[in-house]
This record gives structure tokens, sequence and C-alpha cells, in this order.
């Protein structure tokens, strides 16, 4: 059959006409046969000399092909043994079977094959197993980049060593804006002689001079109490390893009051514009003074922070001004306001009930109708007795409601008021904290990094000793037809008692005339007793947890309660404060599970250690002398490994983040 039927090639269009011209020689020999022989000839001519012109071709183009395919081949093999690109098969147990060449460079025996694979990555095994279709690798000095090919069993391994070191070079570079503020200057220097003044002054810029010249930090004083500093992420690192030990040097620097002058420090970092920078700056040092100052705070460009220092009680500097201003602040938003709620945080303490109380009688005081939302199902033992004392006042329960009646009677025009806490996942109802935009915060707390949003008004004093003292102040500046009954003062009194241990932590001048303003109103002290007693069977618990108490470190007493064993978050706080009592103790922690599953741990400090920065690097937080937090998805071992490592941290490392 004629390869005219074929794919159309040169020779097949050659064929087609030789068909053709041999059809119409036909028809010549039949008219003409001498015209036909020489026809016949010069056509037995070009098909000859077609067929070796071809032929020719096909050879030529087959020692081409021979040719080209050797090359691709031995390309291939230079690629596979040659290219800086590491390549390892490997088999169903995860070791190597075969590895080209260029991974010999990442390891010192000279081969892996017939190794695990763990000995290049501890990570790498379980980065396939969970099906990572990349993973990056630290090898030695190397920082690969690896492509996974499950189902071939086949590792592909890049050098991103260099472009990780450019990565980090231009990081290290990014600016760093800060600003320093000294937190008592003002109160040091009041009253101080010209001199005296400008000896501190000098003091304290030569030794920040010196600080700043060894890091190689830009420090601009702006004022007599603030300074800008501007550095990059390097340096900023660098201070991070040596725990901001600024803080330590300007505290050492004791003026002739017996002072110590304290710093805090807020830093700005991140990836975006200068002006950026210095909001987030300014913010960082809004939370390091709100927590109490002698301190650094942190913060990047994603909202998280860091916090160093923190390691002296704050200096007591609120001014009876300020109380005043918030509470006609508070007695403005109330008269304002179509109804008040107020609450605290959950499992609520007396500091929490007794402010709440007061909040109550400044709202009344203003002609406004106001509740105090309280969970019947969420009380503990230790505020039992107060509950029950005032559930026997009729006029005084009746303003007390639950959750669900506090969620029916919010509008968009109610006041709420958050004492005792400032943290929105600890308050008793977070929801009504979204059904209005008026929300009034009172706390004695440090400010810690979550906080609530947006509020019309926050009087936070981590100086105070309970927010029951702040309440106490605000409400004498409240009308005068302002009246406290018995019970009322005598709550507030008990928050006051039981924050300050019976006036003995976190005591100072304004706390005791807050109780003698509460005492001149009819607070009965004996009664507090009688709120505070406690029942048998809670001591013996107590005692049991006391009991298997251990020194961790010089003067650190940590005890721990048998698994399944519950105990309430006032039994451990109460075991923690028995064990600060006792001789050579200046830190304790107690540890239990609580009756919703978590891990609960309470720590408490006579003022060496501070518990604070302990319990935030557990997601807790609370005071220098006095913190807490819980734990979710653990247990209590765990739970006490995990606080004998930061705690070893703490001392090891200098200073907690």
């Amino acid at each position: 059959m004629p390869n005219f039927f074929k794919k159309p090639t040169m020779s097949g269009h050659l064929w087609v006409i030789y068909t053709i011209s041999l059809i119409l020689l036909g028809f010549i020999w039949y008219y003409q046969w001498m015209l036909g022989l020489m026809m016949t000839l010069l056509l037995a001519g070009s098909i000859f000399y077609s067929v070796r012109t071809e032929k020719h071709m096909i050879s030529e183009t087959e020692e081409y092909i021979s040719t080209l395919s050797y090359r691709v081949k031995k390309v291939g093999e230079e690629a596979l043994l040659e290219m800086p690109i590491g390549i390892v098969l490997y088999s169903e147990d995860y070791k190597v079977e075969w590895a080209n060449p260029y991974m010999n460079k990442f390891t010192s025996e000279g081969t892996i094959v017939g190794e695990s694979l763990n000995e290049l990555s501890d990570d790498l095994i379980a980065n396939i197993k969970e099906g990572h279709g990349e993973a990056w690798l630290e090898v030695d000095d190397y920082k690969l980049q690896t492509l996974v090919k499950r189902d071939e069993r086949l590792l592909y391994f890049f050098d991103r060593t260099n472009q990780t070191k450019i990565h980090n070079l231009y990081k290290n570079e990014q600016t760093v804006l800060s600003v320093i503020f000294l937190d008592n200057y003002e109160e040091i220097t009041q009253g101080m002689e010209d001199t005296a003044k400008s000896q501190i002054n000098s003091q304290v810029t030569s030794i920040l001079n010196k600080w700043a010249s060894d890091y190689g930090i830009y420090l601009k004083r702006t004022s007599q109490e603030r300074f800008m500093a501007v550095m990059n992420q390097e340096i900023l690192r660098t201070l991070e390893r040596n725990k901001f030990e600024i803080l330590d040097e300007v505290r050492e620097l004791i003026t002739d009051q017996n002072v110590p002058l304290t710093l805090s420090y807020g830093v700005g970092v991140g990836p975006v514009t200068l002006p950026e920078l210095g909001e987030l700056a300014q913010s960082s040092l809004d939370l390091a003074l709100g927590r109490g100052g002698d301190q650094v705070a942190i913060k990047d460009d994603t909202g998280k922070v860091r916090f160093y220092g923190g390691k002296t009680n704050p200096m007591e500097k609120r001014t009876r001004v300020r109380a005043r201003v918030i509470s006609h602040a508070m007695k403005e938003l109330v008269q304002e306001s179509e109804r008040v709620l107020i609450m605290g945080h959950k499992s609520p303490d007396m500091d929490a009930i007794g402010a709440s109380i007061g909040i109550l009688k400044i709202a009344q005081a203003n002609q406004k109708e106001a509740f105090i939302v309280l969970d019947p199902e969420d009380i503990d033992t230790g505020v039992q007795r107060m509950i029950e004392e005032i559930e026997k006042d009729d006029e005084l329960w009746s303003n007390f409601i639950t959750r669900e009646e506090a969620l029916d009677l919010v509008t968009n025009e109610t006041l709420i008021v958050v004492v005792d806490t400032h943290k929105p996942s600890l308050v008793l109802e977070e929801k009504l904290l979204t059904r209005t935009e008026h929300v009034v915060v009172i706390d004695h707390h440090r400010r810690a990094e979550e906080f609530i949003s947006d509020p019309t008004l926050v009087y936070m004093e981590p100086y105070a000793s309970s927010t029951a003292e702040l309440v106490t102040e605000l409400l004498e500046y409240q009308p005068k037809k302002l009246k406290l009954s018995m019970l009322e003062s005598t709550a507030l009194l008990a928050g006051i008692i039981v924050d300050t241990k019976a006036f003995t932590l976190r005591t100072g001048s304004r706390t005791f005339d807050a109780a003698s303003y509460l005492r001149s109103k009819g607070a009965d002290t004996v009664l507090v007793q009688k709120f505070m007693k406690e029942d048998l069977d809670v001591y013996v618990k107590r005692s049991r947890l006391i009991e298997k108490a251990k020194i961790y470190r010089d003067g650190i007493a940590i005890a721990a309660g048998d698994p399944k064993e519950i105990f309430g978050p006032v039994v451990i706080a109460q075991a923690a404060d028995t064990l600060l009592t006792m001789t050579g103790i200046v830190c304790s922690f107690v540890i239990s599970e609580r009756k919703d599953g978590r891990i609960g741990i309470s720590a408490r400090s006579l003022g060496d250690v501070n518990v604070q920065v302990i319990m935030e690097r557990m997601n807790g937080g609370g005071h220098l002398t006095n913190a807490a937090t819980q734990l979710e998805d653990t247990n209590i071992e765990d739970a006490r490994a995990l606080l004998q490592d930061i705690i070893d941290e703490y001392f090891e490392g200098g200073d907690e983040e």
C-alpha cells in the first residue's frame, strides 16, 4: 500500500507526486511510446536520487539523535551527582538508601548511606510522618530547606545558609525605638535643693550614657525624667540576653532619702513605619508603668509583649487628687447611665465582693439603679460566710442578680463596672462587656498583656493593697448623703484585711487611712474575723497540702497535692500563705487539681522573689508577692516540672520575660 496514508512527511509527499506521475506516464506510453520511454528514464533517475537523499538524511538524523541522547544522559548523570542540591532516597524504616555526593558536605562521616534520617536532624522523621511537604533543618552550621516526596520516599535538600544570613542581617539592622522613664524622679527630687537634684541628674545621666555607649545605642534626654533610645534588633537581643542589667544599675543608685530610683523602659519593635514604632514604644511604656514600673516592656507589631524586671515593690505615688478626680468622673458616668451593673472576677474573693458593694453605694448615692452580678454556683468557702451574712440583709441582697438576669438587663446605656480584675477572660460574664460601650475598670493588680478593650474609665493602682481600698477612697468624695451600713463597711474592710494578710503585706499609709474611714462608718472587726473563720475539714486539707511541701531551692518551697485530689483556690492560697510563715521560707508555690479539671498554682513571696513574672510565664499573673495561674491539659507532675524549669531560669538567667 502506498505510504501516503502515513503521517505526512517529506517522503510521503514525494510518493504522492510519483504516483500521479506514473499515472500520467501510462497515458503518455499509450499515445507516444518514445516520449514515454524518455519520461520513464527521467522519473526513475528522480526516484533513485530522492530515495538516496532521504536515506542519507535519515542516517544523519539517527546519528544526531544518538549523540544528543548520549549527551542528555551524560548531563542527567552529571546533574544528579554534581549539581548543588542534596538528594536522598530513604527506606520504609527511614534509613538512607542512596544519597548523591553533595550530601557529604553536611556530614562529618563521609557518607550517610545506611544511617537513620535522624542523623541529619532529630525533627526530620517527625516532619515526614506528619505529612509536611517542606521542612527547615539546621545541620551543623548549615540551614537547609527540605522538600519531602513521601510517595517516592525522596528528599531534596537546598542550602539556604547564605540567604538566611542575609535575612538575619536585614532583620538585625531593623530600627528599634524605645522610651525610658524615671519612675519616681519627681517624688524623690521634690523638695530637694538644687545641688542635690543636680547631683542625681548627673549620676543618672552618667549611668545611662555609659550603658548606651557600651551597647552602641543612641540616647537623647527629652525631659527631666524621660529619655529616648534608638537601636537595632541585634542590640535589643543582646540587652535581652543580659536581662536589661541597666534596671539594677539605676536601682542601686540610692538617694539621700534612702529610696532607690527606678526606671521603666518601653520598647517598640517590628517591620513597621517609624510613627508606628513610636506608638508601640509609648504603649509599652504605659504598660510597664501600669504594672508598677521598674521593668521593661517590649511590644512587637503583632501585639505580643515581653517583660523584664519588676523586682521591687512599686513606690506608693498615687495622690488624693487623683482619687478625687476619678471619683468625680465616676459620679458623672453613673448619672449619665441608665443603670449600673457591677461584677468582679470568677470565684470572687472578699476584695471583689467588698469593692462591688462599694460601687453599689456610689450608684445609689447618685440615685441610680445598680446591681451586683454574682454566680451562686461559683462561690468559694472563703467568702461563703460573707454571702450568708449579706443574704440576711434583705435590702442589700436584693441588689444581687445572676449572670442571666444581668444579660437581660444590660443595654447600650448601661454602665458596666469591673472590679478586682482587668482581664476579660476572668470577669464573671464576658458577654456583658460587648453589650455596652460604657465600661469602667477598677483594679489594684499589675497590668497584664490581656486587657478589657476600650474602657471608658480606668482606675488601676498597683500601689494599692486592694481594690476595696481604692473604692473606699472613691466613696469619700461622693455626695455627703451617702451612708454606709455596718455590713457594707465591714465587707469593704474584710477585702482590705484579706488582701493585706491583716495589714502585713502591701500595706501603705493610705491603706490605714481607708481602714480608719471604714471603722468610723461602723465596720465590725469581729465580724471580719467571723468571715475569715474556716471549717475544721478545710484546715485539715490545707495541712495535708503543707505536709507535702519540699524545699526546691534555697528558701523556695513547693507543695503539690495528690492526683485526683481536689482543692479549691482559697485552700491552696491559704496553704501558700502558711508556708510563707515558716522559718527560712522566702517564697512558696502550691499546686493542686481544681474541680474544673485544671491545675491551679498559688504563689507567695516576701518580696525577694517576683512570683508575678514566674506566674506570667505560665499564663497567670498577680503581684510581686502574690500571684497565681491555672493550667489546662496537664497534670500535677508536668506542672511541677514546668514550674521548676521556670524557677531555674529565673535565678540562673537573672530575671524573667
